[in-house]
């Protein structure tokens, strides 16, 4: 019993890709730093926050992701790179799937509930946007940067967290969370260019090619460098915060280098340069926020 019970839990983590939590969950801890930092002057907001936003974040990625297999069942079962995913081999069927996507709607919008009064308000239509990733690409070449949005979300939730509201510093956190998303999706849909041609599926290498997806990408990951520099300078943060934007950009560099050099380094730039990153920029607020306590 205890062994299948690990093994159906191992199969929902590979499911919502769990590892990848990272890319977003450090955003959020960034955003609700600095709102601390702002309303109490301290970067730690406290046990209880910390653990309603952990749980409205996983909940509402398992959703994402959920909702997303729910969606694509047919078309992952067509793309070899896909055809193994738990959602497609039979190792969970249809009806758990679609029980594993109400149980994290109700979840969220409850934890959201006990969170503020705006956060449950917008806990609604954050699902929806969330939900509406999985259609894009059936429709529109734009599916790249909704999914950039659909992380977006999640500083703006951690701000709503600690202030209950949503500060200009945020949105340019936001803003640059969600070009840097695409920047690095535009890069991993170069794997499935031509399975999005033969299939009629819209993605900007499909429809663009390889090479202009790669100018996509970069002038994504420029914006995105822009963006939280204008984070940095709104928030009225230290030049330990800055020299983070600059060590963030070294890093896009790095991982446009490596996918220009050879498509097959895709996997490389895709999970650890973006992982590296995240957290990286995270220390680098922390450290801005102990430094501005004790003077330095």
């Amino acid at each position: 019993m205890l062994e299948r019970f690990k093994g159906t839990l191992k199969d929902f983590s590979e499911l919502v890709a769990f590892e990848h939590t990272i890319f977003s969950s450090t955003f959020i801890l960034i955003a609700m730093i600095v709102a601390s930092m702002q309303l109490h002057g301290i970067p730690w907001f406290g046990w209880k926050t910390l653990f309603l936003c952990a749980l409205a974040l996983i909940s509402a990625r398992n959703f994402a992701m959920g909702f997303n297999r729910l969606k694509d069942r047919d078309i992952d079962a067509r793309n070899a790179r896909t055809s193994n995913r738990p959602s497609v081999d039979g190792r969970i069927g249809l009806v758990s799937l679609i029980c594993f996507n109400l149980i994290n709607i109700i979840v969220f919008i409850v934890v959201s509930y006990y969170i503020n009064s705006l956060a449950f308000y917008l806990s609604v239509p954050f699902l929806l946007i969330l939900a509406l990733y999985s259609y894009m690409k059936r429709f529109s070449a734009l599916a790249h940067w909704v999914l950039g949005l659909c992380l977006a979300l999640a500083p703006i939730a951690g701000v709503i967290a600690i202030l209950g509201e949503i500060p200009y510093w945020c949105l340019f956190l936001s803003v640059g969370v969600m070009f840097w998303v695409a920047g690095f999706d535009l890069l991993y849909s170069l794997q499935d260019i031509e399975f999005d041609k033969q299939h009629h599926l819209h993605s900007i290498p499909a429809k663009f090619g390889e090479r202009k997806t790669l100018y996509f990408s970069r002038l994504c990951h420029i914006i995105a460098i822009i963006s939280w520099f204008l984070f940095v300078w709104e928030a009225e943060l230290s030049i330990i915060a800055y020299v983070g934007v600059f060590c963030s950009a070294l890093m896009l560099c790095y991982e446009q280098y490596l996918v220009h050099t050879n498509l097959k380094n895709i996997p490389k730039a895709f999970f650890v340069t973006n992982g590296y990153l995240g957290v990286l920029f995270f220390f680098f607020i922390l450290f801005d926020s102990i430094g501005r306590i004790y003077g330095l």
